[in-house]
């Protein structure tokens, strides 16, 4: 029995959609469920809108939410002479022939198409056509001569048995006038090489796998297990698309989600395992399995997404959620300084208690970051005189505080509720101004404790505007 194979395919003409990283995903969680190999291959055959920096943008993207894959990544452009090889192969055994219709012709074809609003099919016109007849100021193009009676049946490991009616695939083209390989011809040449055992991907690529099935016969290969995956909508129920927000996986990485979060969400977009919602990576791996695959298309949810990076930012080990918080700063905000690394480590247990994003908790903890208080100018309308004799007889007693602690600083709070005839937030609330720029934040005795004794006394001598 051959040794499971899996790939994902990306085209280097954009960002990573979110679509394409659950496909990855779930060929990635296939194959190392079998013990088998996941590869990367990068079709980058469209000269004009393929670039290396998305290219290493994917790379850097796979890496980011977990994703590895064996050996190097393999280049279908350094492979383009294999196509054109396989080309000249399936012309050479009758699968194939050359079209020399003229663009005009095609575009005439299609313009009876659209006004009968039927789909467009190629007319065969040069399927059985003598070269003898070829005009000889049209450089043709090569077509794979489709099956044209009964039907095929895919055994779709996903949809179950999806079946077609031959004469509604055309003569596709293999080959273009300018001796380039099409998609469907240097896919299914590049799988065959590579050994592919399952091809996993979108269900919008039904109608490929069946014109690639037909080149697989033609040239007597093994055919690969398929199976197609539903699309993944908006909340509206639209196919995503890349135009749509936060439909790449740098939008997530920018506003904050963590990739542990993210993986878990699209594993189980589309895809379950009894009633389990939470899974490790290596129970991801364990339970993973085709089977469990819907075949109805799943909604993006950004609510479930941020409930679902929640649930990891109160969960996961502090050390691990400081380590993310820093290179997240260092990549889409500031770089902590060093000497406020060590506040904000010790703060998170609060810092997270009300955050669904890193970018929550950078922007709970601004008040240890910032070196000055920026002060909100509505909030700062509060500071009246009563608010001012608090703040100042609250740094009195402050002052004479060794080691803050929450059970010194309560009597202190207590004392001064009580000589100014107030409540809890006639004390709290001007010290959290003060202290922060705001009158919103974490409780007052965090801010104390998290900015410690030399800062609370500097922001409290400070003139507030």
């Amino acid at each position: 029995m051959k040794k499971v194979a899996t790939r994902f395919a990306p085209s280097p003409t954009g960002a990573l959609h979110i679509g394409g990283v659950r496909t990855a995903l779930f060929n990635w969680l296939y194959s190392k469920n079998q013990n088998g190999k996941f590869y990367l291959r990068v079709e980058d055959t469209d000269r004009e809108r393929s670039k290396d920096e998305y290219k290493d943008q994917i790379i850097k993207s796979l890496k980011w939410i977990g994703i590895n894959y064996d050996g190097e990544e393999y280049i279908q452009s350094k492979k383009i002479d294999d196509h054109i090889k396989i080309a000249n192969e399936l012309l050479k055994t009758g699968y194939a022939y050359k079209c020399y219709c003229s663009n005009e012709e095609i575009e005439e074809q299609k313009k009876r198409a659209r006004q009968k609003k039927i789909p467009y099919i190629y007319d065969r016109k040069w399927r059985d056509k003598k070269d003898s007849d070829a005009p000889k100021d049209i450089k043709p193009v090569i077509r794979f001569k489709s099956k044209i009676d009964g039907t095929s049946v895919l055994k779709d490991l996903v949809q179950g048995n999806v079946e077609i009616e031959n004469n509604t695939i055309e003569d596709f083209i293999i080959l273009r006038n300018d001796g380039t390989p099409t998609y469907n011809l240097s896919a299914s040449v590049d799988d065959h090489q590579m050994t592919m055992t399952h091809i996993i991907r979108g269900d919008d690529h039904k109608i490929n796998t069946f014109k690639q099935i037909q080149i697989y016969q033609a040239m007597k290969w093994e055919l690969p297990s398929f199976a197609h995956i539903p699309l993944i909508h908006t909340i509206e129920g639209k196919k995503l698309s890349k135009r749509d927000q936060a439909s790449t996986l740098d939008d997530y990485s920018k506003i904050g989600i963590m990739p542990d979060a993210l993986r878990n969400y699209l594993l189980r977009l589309g895809w379950s395992y009894k009633d389990k919602e939470i899974f490790t990576l290596d129970e991801s791996i364990k339970f993973f399995n085709l089977e469990g695959i819907g075949k109805s298309p799943s909604k993006l949810d950004m609510s479930r997404i941020l409930s679902m990076n929640e649930h990891y930012i109160k969960n996961i080990d502090e050390n691990d959620l400081f380590n993310q918080l820093t290179e997240y700063c260092k990549l889409y905000k500031s770089e902590i300084k060093s000497d406020k690394k060590d506040k904000i480590n010790k703060s998170l247990t609060f810092l997270k208690n009300k955050a669904k994003t890193l970018e929550d908790i950078f922007n709970n903890g601004q008040y240890i970051i910032i070196d000055e208080v920026n002060f909100n100018k509505e909030d700062v309308k509060l500071i009246d005189d009563k608010a001012r004799k608090v703040i100042s007889d609250f740094n009195t007693q402050f002052k004479k505080i060794d080691l803050p602690s929450r059970e010194i600083l309560e009597p202190i709070v207590n004392e001064l509720i009580k000589s100014h005839d107030t409540n809890f937030k006639g004390v709290g609330q001007p010290l959290r101004i003060a202290l922060t720029g705001s009158k919103f934040g974490p409780g007052i005795y965090d801010i104390i404790l998290s900015l410690g004794k030399e800062e609370v006394q500097k922001r409290l001598s400070a003139k507030i505007i």
